[in-house]
C-alpha cells in the first residue's frame, strides 16, 4: 500500500489569495497515476489557496477569549472546511476522469484533536475502501479540538500522512512537492544550495530559513518534522518534485527518480 501526500502547492496556485487551481498539474497527476495502477492506495492533499486564506485570516487554532471571538471562529471553521471541501471534490473529479476510483473522505467528519494534535479517529470507513479497492482521498482540514480554550484547530496534510502511517502501516510514503526534494539551504537565495538525497534529522540543513516559511500548517519545518517521526519508528518517506512530468509515475512505479529520502 502507498500512502501519496500532494502538496497543495502542486494542486492549486498556494501564492492567490482566492481559491485558484493548478488544472494542468491536476490533469497530468491523475494521468501519473493512472497509468501506475497501484492496487492500494491512501491519496492525502494539502489545501494550498483552498484553505490557507481561511485559515489565516480566521485564526483557526488561536485560544478563544469570549463569545464574540468564538463566533468569528465559528466562521471561519465553516468557510475553511467548506473550500477545502471544494478542493477536495476538484481532484476526485480528475481522478475520476482517469479512472481511479477515488472517493472523498474529510477528517473534518471523523478525526478530533486535543492541542492541535490527531486525538481521535475512526479509521474503520478507510480500511474498508482499501479492501474494497477504492482509493479514500482526504485533505488537510480543519477538525474540533479537545482543548476548550481552542475548540476548533487545523490538521495539515502532513500530520494525516503521519497518523495514518503509523496506524496502516504503508509500504511506501511519496510525498509529491513542488520542489526537487529539501535542499541544504534555500535554493531561492543561495545558488550554491545542494539537494540532500537523504536526510536523517533537522541537523542536516545547515540553513533553515527555507524550513521556517511560515503558514498555518508549519512550513517545511513541520512537514520535516512529522517525516522525521515516522523515520524514527521504521517508515521512511521520499520528497519528489511532481510538478515535472513522469515524475511522480517513476516513483509510483518504485523507480529511483531525483528526490529526498527521509529516513533514519
Amino acid at each position: 500500500m502507498i500512502i501519496l501526500k500532494l502538496g497543495g502547492s502542486i494542486i492549486t496556485r498556494k501564492d492567490k489569495t482566492k481559491p485558484t487551481l493548478n488544472p494542468v498539474n491536476l490533469e497530468r497527476i491523475a494521468q501519473e497515476i493512472s497509468v501506475a495502477k497501484i492496487k492500494k492506495m491512501v491519496i492525502i492533499h494539502g489545501a494550498g489557496s483552498f484553505g490557507h486564506p481561511h485559515a489565516q485570516k480566521y485564526q483557526i487554532g488561536s485560544p478563544i477569549k469570549n463569545e464574540k471571538e468564538l463566533a468569528r471562529m465559528k466562521r471561519g471553521f465553516a468557510l475553511t472546511q467548506n473550500s477545502v471541501k471544494n478542493l477536495n471534490h476538484f481532484l476526485c473529479h480528475y481522478l475520476l476522469k482517469w479512472g481511479i476510483p477515488a472517493i472523498a473522505v474529510p477528517p473534518s467528519s471523523f478525526i478530533t484533536s486535543k492541542n492541535k494534535r490527531i486525538e481521535r479517529a475512526n479509521l474503520e470507513i478507510v480500511e474498508k475502501y482499501l479492501e474494497m479497492g477504492l482509493v479514500p482521498v482526504l485533505h488537510g482540514d480543519v477538525v474540533l479540538d479537545e482543548d476548550e480554550d481552542l475548540k476548533m484547530a487545523v490538521i495539515s496534510g502532513d500530520q494525516l500522512v503521519t497518523y495514518l502511517a503509523e496506524k496502516l502501516h504503508p509500504d511506501r510514503i511519496i510525498l509529491g512537492s513542488d520542489v526537487d526534494g529539501i535542499y541544504n539551504r534555500d535554493p531561492n537565495r543561495h545558488q550554491e544550495a545542494e539537494l540532500l538525497l537523504v536526510v536523517k534529522s533537522l541537523e542536516d540543513l545547515e540553513f533553515l530559513e527555507g524550513a521556517r516559511t511560515v503558514d498555518v500548517t508549519g512550513g517545511m519545518a513541520g512537514k520535516l518534522g512529522e517525516l522525521l517521526k515516522l523515520a524514527s519508528k521504521g517508515t521512511p518517506s521520499e520528497i519528489i518534485n511532481a510538478g515535472k512530468k513522469g515524475i511522480l509515475l517513476s516513483a509510483l512505479k518504485g523507480e529511483k527518480v531525483k528526490g529526498t529520502l527521509i529516513t533514519k
